[in-house]
């Protein structure tokens, strides 16, 4: 499925990024930094200088769409309706200005004015406006009209999973429990697509049945020994006997928001960041509450480079919410990506001292400590997840993996090196703990058969990673089968172009088969894409004396150490 399937996009949208004829000096000064603002996704901003630009052309199409669109980013959705209705009555065709218009009808409950604005082509595409139409009959208390719209919905190529997994939450939304679960448990050409919601919506409907054995199956089935926080609670409860209430559906409005989120789940791999988050702004308008909703709302702000909008969205997770840790470290996440480590550390504290017992957490501590250079305490981090991890547990592996990176660096080699052995042994197919153990081998020139063959498994199953061509290249070159790495370091140059130790390795390749003058000229292109200072020295040597003269350097001052019982 594409996203021109899912929706259609708007035009005015497209426009906004055009000239507009005639600007007076203040207009054109508010209208550029509007757009400027958009284009960098500072959506407050945006709103701030479309509406001083409006206060100069209140009637301008373009900007209208313009304060829409960056109101419904911002999540201001409510107020997007008043400019959504002025572009309506000028006559544009905006989707956006759709969305928050049916947003503030279907708040208002006013299901005669949504049909009409389906019926008149003024919704969102054929995906939404037909799973909208079948929810607001719904609405107007027409539900074998309702389930006969889902079933339209679901003949059109490519909607069946969507429609029927919408008519499954309605059956259960009114009741009927034994209908929605013949849906999820159908296995004809269209069955429900089990994502994560669907999953707990079934076991939901299950428990009403009085089934809560199968929905224990059902979640052991899905997710494992080692399901998270709210699942293993929803398992808690299921095997003391309690009946779940059926929560995901409450009103025809909370069905509405499941349609945005889905939506916005489903366009997360293929539309850009800034659409999808149009479509999860519309689902927590709607439904305030909606978790899963509020937590891509963050994740798309964090890859928008928007963290301090994802650290207010995190924060609307309340405490008590079974998910409120996955917040946590997301908001975590933003404050480190918003430069505020202190603060991001602090969140990570506290969630360690009400989750002492979940390992997520505590391997969450050693990243941040990683990714600050705090290798010791990263290593103490990583210990206490790793200590709360069962002996078997396959999710484990990266814990492993990172604690491997952190006492590398902290020059503790065989501890971290038994640790990628042991991540190794839970993920044998893993490129990047393949690439890095190899190549951390290559450079102690330990094993170099062994670290040759982990690499070029890793370049095997991703021959497209410039880091793994690279090393394939230096192990062949440790080897001193120099005429095999040029030919790998060439294609890895090929690939990351300005990667300054890629460029830097060529150069070592080129003079090893002679081709000193290609050599000086890859030295000095690596010298170009700013190095750390130690290997811009070295780079600077090679450039002056040659790479013969700088091994022999370093070898001298080798075997000093070694005579001087360093």
């Amino acid at each position: 499925m594409t996203a021109k399937t899912l929706v259609s996009l708007s035009a005015f949208a497209l426009a906004a990024l055009l000239p507009l004829p005639v600007l007076a000096a203040d207009f054109a000064g508010n209208y550029l930094a509007a757009r400027q603002a958009r284009m960098a996704n500072d959506f407050d901003a945006a709103v701030h200088y479309y509406m001083r630009a409006l206060g100069d052309s209140p009637r301008e199409p373009r900007l209208l769409d313009g304060l829409v669109m960056a109101q419904v980013s911002a999540g201001a959705v409510e107020s997007a309706a008043g400019a959504a209705a002025r572009l309506e009555e000028l006559g544009a065709d905006s989707q956006v200005a759709n969305m928050a218009l049916l947003a503030d009808e279907l708040t208002r409950e006013d299901y005669d004015a949504v049909m009409t604005r389906l019926d008149e082509a003024r919704g969102i595409g054929p995906l939404v406006d037909g799973l909208l139409a079948a929810w607001t009959l719904l609405g107007q208390g027409d539900m074998s009209a309702a389930l006969t719209r889902f079933d339209e919905v679901g003949a059109e190529p490519g909607l069946g999973r969507f429609a029927r997994y919408h008519k499954a939450q309605a059956l259960a939304y009114v009741g009927d429990y034994e209908g929605a679960e013949a849906l999820y448990a159908s296995e004809d050409d269209r069955p429900v697509q089990m994502t994560r919601r669907a999953v707990l919506s079934r076991v939901e409907a299950l428990s009403q049945l009085d089934r809560n054995d199968e929905a224990l199956t059902l979640l052991a089935n899905i997710f494992g020994s080692d399901p998270g926080e709210e699942i293993a609670a929803l398992r808690d409860r299921l095997q003391a006997g309690e009946t779940l209430p059926y929560s995901h559906v409450r009103s025809v409005r909370d069905g509405v928001a499941e349609v945005f989120y889905s939506v916005a789940a489903a366009l997360e791999q293929e539309a850009s960041e800034a659409y999808t988050l149009l479509y999860a702004r519309v689902a927590t308008a709607l439904r305030p509450d909606h978790v899963d909703a509020i937590l891509l709302t963050g994740e798309l702000l964090e890859d928008l480079g928007r963290p301090e909008l994802a650290t207010r969205a995190y924060r609307k997770v309340p405490r008590d919410d079974p998910a409120f840790y996955l917040a946590e470290l997301g908001r975590a996440a933003a404050l480190r990506a918003a430069q505020r480590p202190d603060a991001a550390l602090e969140v990570l504290d506290q969630l360690a001292e009400t989750y002492p017992e979940l390992p997520k957490v505590q391997a969450s501590r050693g990243d941040h400590y990683r990714w600050q250079g705090m290798h010791l305490e990263a290593v103490r981090a990583y210990d206490a997840a790793l200590n709360l991890y069962g002996d078997d547990d396959p999710s484990k592996w990266f814990v492993l993996y990172a604690r491997g990176m952190s006492q590398e660096r902290l020059g503790s080699w065989p501890e971290a090196k038994r640790d990628f052995l042991a991540a190794l042994s839970l993920n044998p197919d893993q490129p990047n703990l393949l690439n890095y153990l190899g190549y951390s081998m290559v450079e102690k020139r330990e094993d170099l058969d062994d670290a040759l063959a982990m690499i070029q498994k890793a370049v095997d199953i991703d021959p497209t990673s410039g880091y793994f061509v690279d090393s394939l290249g230096w192990a062949l070159f440790q080897l001193e089968r120099f005429d095999e790495a040029v030919e790998h370091m060439e294609r890895a140059a090929e690939l990351m172009p300005v990667d300054p130790v890629v460029n830097d390795h060529l150069g070592d390749a080129f003079w090893m088969v002679g081709r000193q003058r290609e050599a000086q000229f890859q030295w000095t292109r690596a010298l170009s894409f700013d190095p750390e200072e130690a290997e811009a020295a070295r780079i600077r040597r090679k450039l002056q004396v040659g790479l013969d003269a700088v091994l022999s350097d370093e070898h001298k001052s080798t075997e000093q150490l070694a005579s001087d019982g360093g």
